[in-house]
């Protein structure tokens, strides 16, 4: 366990404090053997993995003497009970889908969430799953090295259970989930995720299905929310669980409360309560507490204080009879347990710190003593006094705790005088200026009880923060959004904690940050006074501009568009109304409007408000320079033209955007050589789309080097750009011919893209897919069809969710992709399942071509002209026929308007013609078509050979094959050897995998041609160089040249015959007669 490692591919960017260990598969490694052990520098876990144990026997007796016990979820005291559909769903999600998938199972605290996901787990492993638990850390309870065999060995499957993962940082989940555990090939792997709230739930969601993983959620409904008879049900199970552990014989003698109907006892906990309350006063002989939640909350802290109360007057209590007595005052446990509530177990070291800044004396007994009360749950397992300050369970009772020992509240419960004091000093600030290690939790408890108490809100929690408002920060995206809900939070308080706020994205707090945003920036317009109303346009804009801008980080496109639609209208006001200085902002408004409708596929009109960007910025530089503003509105609008088929007007607009940047960056490189980036970026793109590839490189080349440059200084800025640009990179190497450089390039890509998916998937999910689509490709074209399946694949599961969120945006990614995914399945022998995706493919493209022609023209020929030979495959080859005559003539026209852009998709196509006219048996009408495209291909090669050389090959072949069919087999000959002679030539960056196959099929066409004009020797020589290619390439994938590699071996036998025949009859071989 000495080694550790730093981040690399697929495992997610982590703060500089965290680094990840070794992986330990059968070994040992922190007490885990056969999963992934994550670390922060000084050694603590990011969180502890431990496997599932049912819930342990009990004495009653310990359980009676602080009844708060029996609602501790850990020791299921009342039997399961209701939840039969959401248990039954869990099953059914566990038993079908994907091999991996989760599931983020949400609601209020106490509404049965851990009971129900504790019952799942006890039938998962009844039906032989391995099930595990995830703690987050640091101050997780360790458990004994080497007792954590966490090996699926001959299980059914992996049952990885997360409690309170709303409140885990979004890095440390991802780690989590890229964890050796969930991801063996063959074993079944789950993983349930319990949280209050969904808000965390969108970008983790996406980032599993960059794992090809299943994603769902469940809202976990209030019980009968017309206090019907599920409420009945529980209450008399929990009180029949009850009053066996009180030994009270009759349960129904324990009278029903009243107000079982009251939306307080939707919970499931607070219907436990009731019970358990009715249960103990019963058998205490005294009346139950009537009303609402907050007196059974009362009556249950009320024998907490009685328990402390009588141990310390009670000598026999001991935690060990050799060492120490009890005897901590009744109040000093007071204050240790509310210490607790708001730290969370700690390593002994660090919570008898936390007493002694309190200035508790006699820690050490104190901890002791709480230990009596609270054992902590590695108690259980050897670990006495290793871990202290357990909380107060469950953990609604520690929140309403937390708040009636705060003071300023009217309940009937003292307030402890020193209890304000004690939150600030918990989270008062070391030395160094760092914040404690259980801010989050404290924070996010604070905030959870000021949600029901309002003095917390008001006395306690805003009065601390306004004193330190970056604790709020500190406390992590999960305490933002609890911050955000707050009912009467404190305008200038929002403002405070936002001003602590990174500048830009941020994974782990854009969430957080932009539900503050949004909350604290409506209050500002609601409640700002201004002297002059006329100017209040500017305001809102200004205000909802920034919303807009988080909301686009933390991937919330729809809202980003709703808001920025407002502060573009309240620009436009401004600038009517009061002056014409306004005109830069509505630009700049304008053009992230533009930006973010993009996203949301709403091309055109985000083009529309691109457009309009560029005309107010034009008009801004009649009479004032700007040096980047007008470039970058131009530079959008050149990519929405492009998208919208206005190929020739973006080609000019980005040039203009190109021309503006390059003296702005030159005078001030820092300040502009981003914005010079993303104009060569642009600008590259199109010249690649326009068959300019020599160009294109030099624009991505020079943009590259800007990139890194920028991204080795900022990477937390600027490695996205550098992940877009390294794609760019690849197709333009690729399209060169350079296609070793491509892979490379293409593979850095998705290393960083994945990178960034696991920390932002709503923000870079789109880009992992399109970096997974250009690995995809460049595989494919080095032969390697296998992995590029595999690589299709993750793009696919991406692009279906994120089509079905929406479908504008991304069905035309969707669609390349199911072209593709239809091409390289036919190349490994599955000409079924290679149908079924280009059938997919050519239903969006069509779809697509039908709403904008112009875009998508060449895109439905391309996908047509696939289709059709695949037709032509599973033996439909006159509707193959169909669609590639409807192909050619798409592209004849594109070709004709624009050459170097379609004339190679038109060779292509052509090919694809003539191997469905051949196999309906129309050769004499095939051989035009053969003619023209190995004419085109020569021509193209004689210019590019290293990017054409093997079309050229390939379509010579076809010449010769037509030549042969059509009964001229002399003149197949040439075409046949010249391409036999191309594709013996040393394949260069071609690579000799995909060389082989094309080889192997001209010299089987080759060895016919000779046997159809008497040269049978060489159609020997031929032949059994084919075969021998042929078995070797089917000893590797026997599905795609099984079939070619027995009609080799059939022709080969054939031609042994004729040669053996000839040899008899003339008793010599027949050129030596004479």
């Amino acid at each position: 366990m000495g080694e550790q490692g730093m981040p690399g591919a697929g495992q997610p960017d982590t703060p500089p404090s965290v680094r990840q260990t070794i992986t330990a598969v059968g070994g040992f490694a922190y007490g885990v053997i056969g999963a992934s052990v994550h670390v922060f520098g000084d050694g603590v876990p990011l969180y502890v993995l431990e496997e599932w144990r049912p819930a342990p026997d009990v004495d009653p007796e310990f359980l009676r003497e602080l009844p708060s016990r029996m609602l501790n979820a850990r020791f299921a005291v009342v039997e399961f009970t209701g939840r039969q559909d959401e248990l039954a769903d869990l099953h059914r999600w566990c038993r079908d889908g994907p091999r991996l998938a989760a599931r983020w199972l949400h609601g209020p605290g106490g509404q049965g969430k851990s009971r129900l996901a504790a019952r799942f787990a006890a039938e998962a492993v009844d039906a032989g799953w391995k099930v595990v638990t995830a703690t987050h850390g640091p101050g997780s309870v360790l458990p004994q090295p080497g007792s954590q065999d966490l090996r699926p060995d001959g299980s059914a499957g992996v049952l990885l259970i997360v409690d309170y993962a709303d409140r885990w940082p979004q890095t440390h989940l991802a780690w989590l989930l890229s964890n050796a555990l969930l991801h063996r090939s063959g074993v079944r792997a789950r993983v349930l995720l319990l949280a209050r709230t969904a808000d965390a739930w969108p970008a983790l969601r996406a980032s599993l299905t960059n794992q090809q993983a299943g994603t769902s959620s469940r809202y976990l409904e209030p019980l009968d929310p017309e206090g019907g008879a599920g409420r009945q049900q529980m209450f008399a199970a929990a009180r029949r669980a009850f009053a066996n552990r009180y030994g009270i014989g009759d349960p129904a003698a324990v009278p029903v409360p009243g107000g079982l109907d009251h939306p307080d006892f939707g919970l499931t906990l607070t219907v436990h309560m009731a019970a358990l309350v009715a249960v103990d006063a019963h058998a205490a002989g005294l009346p139950p507490p009537e009303g609402a939640a907050a007196h059974l909350t009362m009556y249950l802290l009320d024998r907490e204080h009685s328990h402390w109360a009588r141990l310390f007057g009670d000598g026999t209590h001991e935690l060990g009879p050799a060492r120490r007595t009890y005897g901590t005052p009744p109040d000093v446990m007071r204050h240790a347990v509310f210490a607790a509530a708001l730290t969370g177990p700690l390593p002994r070291a660090a919570g008898t710190a936390v007493l002694e800044a309190l200035g508790i004396g006699a820690v050490d007994r104190v901890c002791g003593d709480h230990a009596v009360c609270y054992p902590p749950e590695g108690s259980a397992h050897g670990q006495d006094g290793a871990v202290v300050l357990e909380p107060l369970y469950p953990d609604r009772l520690a929140e309403d705790f937390i708040a009636l020992t705060l003071p300023g509240h009217h309940g009937d419960y003292p307030p402890a005088p020193w209890a304000a004091d004690a939150v600030r000093v918990l989270l008062h600030r070391d030395h160094d200026g760092r914040a404690p290690a259980w801010t989050a939790r404290a924070v996010t408890f604070l905030t959870a009880a000021a949600e029901r108490w309002p003095h917390v809100t008001a006395g306690h929690l805003q009065p601390l923060l306004r004193t330190d408002p970056r604790l709020a920060v500190d406390a992590g995206s999960a305490a933002l959004s609890g911050i955000a809900r707050l009912r009467d939070l404190d305008t200038p308080l929002g403002q405070a904690i936002s001003e602590h706020f990174p500048d830009r994205r941020h994974v782990d707090l854009d969430v957080g940050m932009a539900a503050l945003t949004a909350r604290v920036g409506e209050q500002v317009l609601v409640e700002t006074p201004l002297e002059d109303e006329a100017q209040r346009p500017v305001l809102r804009a200004l205000i909802r501009s920034q919303i807009a801008v988080r909301h686009s980080h933390a991937g919330r496109y729809d809202l980003a568009v709703d808001a920025m639609e407002q502060s573009v209208a309240d620009w436009e006001r401004a600038v009517s109304t009061l002056r014409a200085g306004f005109t830069p902002h509505l630009a700049n408004a304008l053009n992230g409007l533009g930006n973010y409708l993009w996203r949301q596929g709403r091309t055109g009109e985000a083009l529309a408000a691109s457009e309009r960007a560029v005309a107010h910025w034009r008009e801004w530089a009649d009479f004032s320079s700007d040096a980047t503003g007008l470039p970058q509105a131009l530079g959008n609008l050149g990519l929405w033209l492009a998208e919208a088929g206005r190929r020739a007007e973006a080609g000019q607009v980005l040039s203009e955007a190109l021309a503006l940047l390059r003296p702005a960056a030159g005078a001030d490189p820092e300040e502009n050589d981003r914005h010079l980036a993303s104009a060569l970026h642009n600008l590259g793109t199109w010249l690649a789309v326009e068959g300019r590839r020599a160009e294109a490189l030099e624009a991505t080349a020079e943009c590259l080097d800007i990139r890194r440059r920028l991204a080795a200084a900022h990477p937390e800025t600027y490695e996205p750009d550098l992940a877009d640009i390294l794609i760019n990179l690849a197709r333009d190497l690729a399209a060169l011919g350079r296609r070793t450089e491509a892979l490379a390039a293409s593979g850095e890509a998705v290393e960083v893209f994945s990178r960034l998916a696991r920390r932002n998937p709503a923000a870079h999910e789109r880009g992992y897919a399109a970096a997974l689509c250009g690995l995809g490709a460049d595989l494919a074209e080095a032969g390697r069809w296998e992995e590029a399946l595999a690589a299709n694949e993750q793009e696919t599961a991406v692009l279906r969710r994120l089509t079905e969120a929406n479908p504008a945006a991304h069905e035309p990614l969707l669609a390349q992709a199911l072209d593709n995914r239809g091409q390289w399945l036919a190349e490994v022998g599955r000409p079924a399942e290679a149908l079924a995706q280009t059938e997919e493919a050519v239903a969006l493209r069509t779809r697509l071509w039908q709403d904008c022609p112009a875009a998508h023209e060449r895109a439905l020929a391309t996908a047509l002209g696939n289709l059709g030979l695949n037709r032509v495959r599973t033996g439909r080859p006159a509707e193959g026929l169909e669609l590639s005559v409807r192909a050619v003539a798409m592209l004849r026209r594109l070709a004709q308007a624009n050459p170097s852009a379609h004339e190679t998709e038109l060779g292509r196509c052509l090919n694809n013609l003539c191997i469905a006219l051949l196999v309906s048996g129309r050769p004499h009408e095939a051989l035009p078509a053969a003619e023209e495209t190995a004419a085109l291909w020569q021509r193209l090669a004689g210019a590019e050979p290293a990017v054409h050389g093997l079309m050229a090959a390939r379509s010579l072949f076809t010449l010769g094959l037509c030549r042969m069919l059509a009964g001229r087999p002399a003149d197949a000959l040439d075409p046949l050897e010249r391409s036999v002679a191309e594709l013996r030539r040393p394949p260069g960056d071609t690579g000799t995998a995909e060389q082989a196959p094309h080889l192997a099929r001209s010299l089987d066409g080759l060895a016919r041609a000779y046997l159809a004009v008497g040269r049978t020797e060489e159609a020997l020589a031929a032949a059994e160089e084919a075969l021998s290619l042929r078995e070797r390439l089917a000893l590797h994938h026997p599905e795609a040249h099984g079939a070619a590699r027995d009609d080799s071996a059939r022709l080969l036998s054939r031609l042994r015959e004729i040669s053996t025949s000839r040899r008899t009859r003339y008793g010599r071989w027949p050129w030596r007669r004479g």
